[in-house]
């Protein structure tokens, strides 16, 4: 019994170079796929500019602002989150009136 398991543990030993060689030469046999990914950071964001109801949507309140080291808002603006970007906008208005870039 001990001669047989020695003979197939040996032969599993020789026969997987062979077996791993024929997986390597099958991957080069295959054609190279290239994705190209176009990623572009911008902020589109400005000073003055209203923002809509469907952007304000996206955005999430910023109630902890000295978490993030930002000033306190003024009465009648609230420090919102959109993407990377900390924006201080007019709650009634929906004007900009600061950008703070996140890190």
């Amino acid at each position: 019994m001990k001669k047989i398991f020695a003979a197939l543990l040996s032969a599993s030993f020789l026969l997987s170079p062979m077996v791993v060689s024929q997986a390597s030469a099958d991957d080069h046999r295959r054609p190279h796929v290239v994705v190209q990914k176009k990623v572009v950071v911008r902020s589109h964001w400005k000073k003055g500019y209203r923002v809509n109801a469907s952007e304000r949507r996206r955005f999430s309140d910023v109630n902890d602002y000295r978490r993030y080291r930002l000033a306190p808002p003024p009465r009648g603006y609230r420090w919102v989150r959109a993407d990377n970007d900390y924006l201080l906008i007019g709650v009634t208005s929906g004007i900009i009136s600061s950008i703070i870039a996140g890190r």
